[in-house]
């Protein structure tokens, strides 16, 4: 039973001592997860990192390797001096005395990445696994008038659909993030709403200004940020903002020169769904299931795309 007294993301995962948290798209999304992991460890939870790798994960030093697919990171792990956000967040956790290992995973399609969640599932003897996305696209279902940067989102959703864990959940951190990219946050939110008269939302909440959460989060995306010369986190770099209680078009760097941002409080808040809810409104992911590289996940979505009819058209947020 949930109460007001505590978010249901915290009661479905009050049983639950072993947690994966695990960025779903690449990149630094893994470091949408981090307010939500320094919370579990505070409250006495074995909580491990993961992220889908944009690094050449195969390419990494063998002794890092737990087998094809899947590093554990360190902070002393070779590898580009320039992009590593899996050895960025490692070198910023073991500087506050916390877990430092991040695992990383390949880059493929759903076959081989639910093989090495499972390989993890079992060496962790993980009872939770969540799956983070910096931004809203993991909430597109498929028909609508735009779906983001959808390919590795829906990899890592249908690969951790497919994961024997008991409990599964997906986090949404950036609200208005992929504007950028086409999302149309009016659907994200009806989409919100069908998923709630499902059983499936979770509800939303924030990482507020002056929690412990939200200071060390800032202060490991401004480390990623000097660590990064070459492209720091547009979204971690917004959320941070936000969460710092800043508004409106704020200056990130030269990555935004030229563009307009409207950094808000939505940015700084968590919108928490069951997996499974999720995975079975998804209008494609069956057709996921068999891939084998991320080339075969974006044929599967552009095949699908050119099939829909209709799609949902883009609204304005009316208010």
């Amino acid at each position: 039973m949930f109460s007001l007294a505590q978010p249901p993301l915290f009661t479905r995962l009050a049983p639950c001592r072993r947690i994966l948290i695990a960025g779903a798209g690449g990149g630094f999304d893994v470091y949408a997860g981090l307010p939500l992991a320094l919370a579990l460890w505070e409250a006495g939870k074995q909580v491990h990192l993961a992220n889908l790798s944009f690094v050449g994960v195969d390419r990494l030093p063998e002794r890092d390797m737990l087998r094809p697919g899947v590093a554990a990171v360190v902070p002393d792990t070779g590898g580009d001096s320039g992009y590593f956000p899996e050895r960025s967040l490692s070198r910023w956790l073991d500087g506050q005395g916390l877990p430092a290992t991040v695992f990383a995973f390949q880059m493929t399609g759903v076959r081989p990445l639910a093989s090495a969640y499972r390989t993890l599932a079992k060496l962790l003897d993980l009872d939770a696994i969540v799956l983070v996305d910096g931004g809203t696209d993991i909430l597109m279902r498929g028909d609508e008038s735009g779906l983001g940067t959808p390919g590795e989102d829906m990899t890592s959703l249908a690969a951790v659909d497919v994961v024997d864990v008991g409990t599964k959940l997906v986090l949404s951190l950036g609200f208005g993030v992929d504007a950028y990219h086409g999302v149309c946050h009016a659907h994200v939110l009806e989409n919100l709403a069908a998923l709630d008269r499902d059983g499936g939302y979770l509800g939303a909440l924030s990482i507020p200004r002056e929690s412990r959460e939200g200071r060390l989060y800032v202060d490991a995306v401004a480390h990623a940020t000097a660590e990064t010369t070459s492209g720091p986190s547009i979204v971690h770099g917004s959320v941070a903002a936000a969460v710092r209680g800043e508004f409106g078009d704020v200056a990130l760097g030269k990555r935004t020169a030229g563009s307009e941002l409207f950094v808000n409080p939505l940015m700084a808040m968590y919108f928490a769904v069951e997996l499974d809810a999720l995975a079975r409104r998804n209008l494609y992911i069956d057709r996921l299931h068999q891939t084998y590289t991320m080339w075969d996940v974006v044929r599967e979505i552009e095949a699908f795309r050119d099939a829909v009819d209709p799609i949902r058209p883009q609204r304005a947020y009316p208010h």
